[in-house]
């Protein structure tokens, strides 16, 4: 390296010169092995010398190395429409998806200038690159071979021949027409009222006196709409037609997805279009309608007008991914139909009991773990992945390495940091803003309810009955180990504590969600009345099969 050539030689120098010195101090009338002592303490004194200045050399080289990355990565041009911005300083350069710049976001601009987007790649797409950490996917393939195999081997002996039966996997996706309807009637809803809602008040904000008047009315009405629309006829078509429960999960997860995008959206537009008046005679300046169309399909919640972009689609790569998502859709369903169906489905009277619920909740665990796992990398890998390779999306951190958290704080950071940061930019920041950054307890703790409102909102239409065990683990268990278990614990052992909370917690909804759903089907409620529908049937449902 260049720039530590003349260090190298100032360093030589100062080291011959002291070493010299040192030397010729000695006694030469001394004896030898007086000598030899003394000789030996000088160089350990000159080799501790070495030691400290080489360190501090190559502190100086790092250093330099590190502040030359960020100010080259400070100078990447943004993207729209797969093409650079031109800029007059530097020619913009098209970062490649197969080696991103990982870099991190500096605290301060975060949190006062938004979510900054920036090319990179996902973290087990990184991961997977080392053999160590493929050989776990392929310790899950090898898993999900053995279901297969199991499963045709039983076949096999119980009929005389493979029966491959996909009932399960064709009941929870039953009605799709009716899904692909909902879902079309949402998608050209979202698409056109908000934006054209956001261009209509844009008009009239910079040409009247009365803003706030506007802003309150402008308000009502679009919550009222959005709430009867996009609120209400989502939920009538579930009820009305007993959709099963994948499909009830689809209409519901989108209905959430297509609120918080235009909730963004009018959210990010609206201030600009405030602090941008028009010049007279001019049209007020408003986000293009196909950076909105984008916006609705791009894995992300949080609004721009423009992303980081790849110069192409890598079809590979989208046809692997394809590939995952069905084997994690039928790993899941061999996961229910050889380790929950059997230990749910009641094969003789059954009563509620402690002893009963703490053997279901352990034998839950594995089950639950592995759902977890497949749920996480199907959706957050899998799925958000192929979406942003169509879209060429370039920023693909959609998660961070929580398996590697000490705290829950942590681990909900990076769990899922689409919707973490929606949350965070939406509701814990803009609530500090309103309250001028004090009550920071309780914006946490306001965010931690609405998450976990939304979690038993999206659980309970799916399953079709209320039993907000989710919502108590959430709201309960989740605040308190969310400021016990907070970012100053550092030791292994918190990280084993997380890990075997996970663990219990997934064990226990396994167990509670398959309990009640089969007490529903035998032990429907007798009436219409509020406490027979909210009171779980599981805890008082005795029946044959």
């Amino acid at each position: 390296m260049t720039t530590a050539e003349p260090a190298n030689r100032v360093l030589r120098r100062n080291l011959s010169l002291r070493g010299s010195d040192d030397i010729s101090g000695l006694e030469l009338k001394q004896s030898p092995d007086e000598a030899l002592r003394l000789l030996q303490k000088h160089v350990q004194k000159l080799k501790g010398e070495i030691l400290a200045q080489l360190q501090d050399k190559l502190n100086d080289i790092v250093d330099r190395a590190l502040s030359e990355s960020v100010q080259s990565l400070s100078q990447i041009q943004p993207h729209q429409n797969g093409k650079a911005v031109q800029a007059p300083v530097q020619a913009p350069v098209q970062a490649p998806v197969q080696a991103p710049v990982q870099a991190p976001v500096s605290r301060t601009e975060k949190r006062d200038g938004g979510k900054v987007f920036l090319p990179r790649m996902s973290l087990l797409d990184e991961l997977f690159e080392i053999n160590h950490i493929r050989t776990i996917y392929h310790m899950f393939l090898a898993i999900f071979l053995l279901f297969v195999s199991s499963t045709l081997i039983v076949d096999y002996l119980e009929h005389g021949r493979p029966v491959l039966k996909f009932d399960l996997l064709f009941f929870a996706f039953g009605n799709i027409g009716t899904v692909t309807l909902t879902w079309i009637f949402m998608f050209v809803y979202t698409l056109t009222v908000p934006y054209q809602f956001l261009v209509s008040w844009s008009s009239l904000y910079h040409a009247t006196s009365w803003k706030l008047a506007l802003n309150v009315a402008a308000g009502v009405v679009l919550f009222a709409v959005q709430f009867c629309i996009l609120g209400l006829i989502p939920v009538c078509v579930v009820v009305h037609y007993q959709l099963p429960p994948a499909s009830r999960f689809i209409v519901i997860l989108e209905q959430i997805r297509f609120v918080m995008k235009s909730y963004s959206f009018l959210r990010e537009s609206a201030p600009m279009i405030v602090n941008s008046p028009p010049n007279k005679g001019e049209k007020p300046r408003t986000p293009t309608f196909s950076s909105y169309l984008y916006f609705l399909f791009c894995p992300t919640l949080i609004y721009r007008e423009s992303y980081p972009r790849n110069s192409h689609i890598r079809w590979n790569y989208v046809g692997a991914t394809v590939g995952m998502i069905l084997l994690c859709l039928f790993y899941g369903y061999y996961i229910l139909e050889r380790l929950c169906v059997p230990a749910f489905r009641p094969d003789s009277r059954q009563t509620f009991s402690t002893r009963s619920m703490v053997l279901a909740v352990f034998h839950s665990i594995l089950p639950g773990t592995m759902l977890l796992l497949l749920c996480f990398f199907a959706f957050l890998h899998c799925w958000l992945n192929l979406f942003a390779e169509l879209m060429r999306f370039a920023d693909r951190m959609f998660y961070q390495d929580w398996w590697n958290s000490y705290s829950f704080a942590n681990y909900y950071r990076t769990w899922n940091v689409v919707v973490h940061d929606f949350l965070y930019y939406y509701g814990y920041r803009d609530f500090l803003l309103l309250s001028k950054r004090k009550f920071r307890p309780a914006a946490m703790l306001c965010v931690f309810m609405v998450s976990a409102f939304v979690h038993e909102y999206a659980l309970g239409m799916g399953f079709g009955f209320f039993y907000p065990v989710m919502f108590f683990l959430f709201a309960i268990f989740g605040v308190l180990f969310n400021f016990a278990m907070n970012d100053r614990r550092q030791s292994p052992v918190c990280n084993v504590l997380m890990w075997t909370s996970l663990f219990l917690g997934q064990g226990v909804q396994v167990c509670l969600y398959s309990q009640e759903w089969y007490s529903q089907i035998h032990c429907p409620p007798k009436g219409d009345g509020f406490w027979e529908m909210v009171t779980p049937r599981s805890w008082t449902c005795t029946y044959h099969q």
